[in-house]
């Protein structure tokens, strides 16, 4: 099973401009995506979809930009997200007041969390969207499960965003999901970088944006000294595939550019595939 994800959208970056580079970026991932073989069979997209969360015609042209795939797609909200934007577009994926949901996606299945907090930045997960998920984790405790949100739950070590890793809403996701071994996996946004960590005993993949990146900064910054590092670079717009064994998650992670091709299987290189699929039947 093939697992496309996508995330950073923020559609509206540019206001009043259908053309904007945000959507460019966008566009030329989903084409990419589109024209995969094997293709994927399913797509999450999780978070900052919109760049402000009223913006109800960014929701709007995600749906057109998403329509012609061939495959099914699930929107996740982050921080840059309105609920109640989102909820009157994508009505299915709300419920009690929260965008939580399950994906039964045959061999995973797949619980979508909510980690808006509208009057901040970094993420949050309240007593409610916890109980939640711990009633769908005792639901089938014996079933492959990914999780998918848009806040990793972790200090990135990144100059500029991160999470505080003593914060009562990571303590309440990890208390929920650590007693779960059949949690396969964990896929997460925000931080505009790819990066894989662990968190409460499974693997953490965080996605690169299809908008532009963040600077890898490792360095710490003062909030009362502009120092003119980089901030926000133009990486090729970034995506996700997660590959499931049937025993384990595999992540690639994956950009759109035009990359020298070095080699193709042609009878030179014909050996040593052969040679390798060998190896790989024994």
């Amino acid at each position: 099973m093939l697992i496309a994800q996508i995330t950073d959208i923020h559609l509206g970056f540019e206001p009043g401009n259908p053309d904007e580079l945000n959507r460019r970026r966008l566009d030329a991932v989903l084409a990419t995506l589109g024209a995969m073989n094997p293709q994927p069979d399913l797509m999450l997209m999780t978070g900052d979809l919109a760049d402000a969360g009223d913006d109800a015609g960014a929701y709007r042209r995600l749906t057109e930009a998403t329509s012609r795939l061939p495959f099914p797609c699930y929107p996740l909200v982050g921080n840059h997200d309105g609920r109640a934007a989102f909820a009157a577009h994508f009505p299915a994926f709300c419920r009690d007041g929260f965008a939580q949901y399950e994906i039964d996606a045959g061999p995973l299945r797949i619980l979508a969390l909510d980690t808006l907090d509208e009057s901040r930045h970094g993420g949050a997960w309240c007593d409610a969207r916890a109980a939640w998920l711990a009633a769908r984790l005792a639901e089938q405790p014996e079933r492959p499960t990914l999780i998918a949100f848009h806040h990793p739950p972790v200090d990135a070590g990144l100059s500029l965003m991160g999470e505080n890793s003593d914060a009562a809403w990571v303590r309440r996701l990890e208390s929920v999901m650590t007693p779960h071994a059949n949690i396969v996996a964990m896929v997460a946004g925000h931080l505009h970088r790819p990066l894989v960590t662990r968190f409460a005993g499974t693997l953490l993949a965080v996605c690169a944006a299809t908008a532009p990146e963040l600077a890898l900064d490792l360095g710490t910054i003062d909030p009362e000294a502009p120092d003119q590092r980089p901030l926000i670079v133009e990486e090729p717009p970034a995506f996700a595939l997660h590959f499931w064994t049937g025993r384990t998650l595999v992540t690639h992670f994956g950009r759109v550019a035009d990359d020298p091709i070095l080699a193709r299987f042609d009878h030179r290189m014909q050996p040593l595939v052969r040679l390798l699929a060998e190896e790989r039947r024994s």
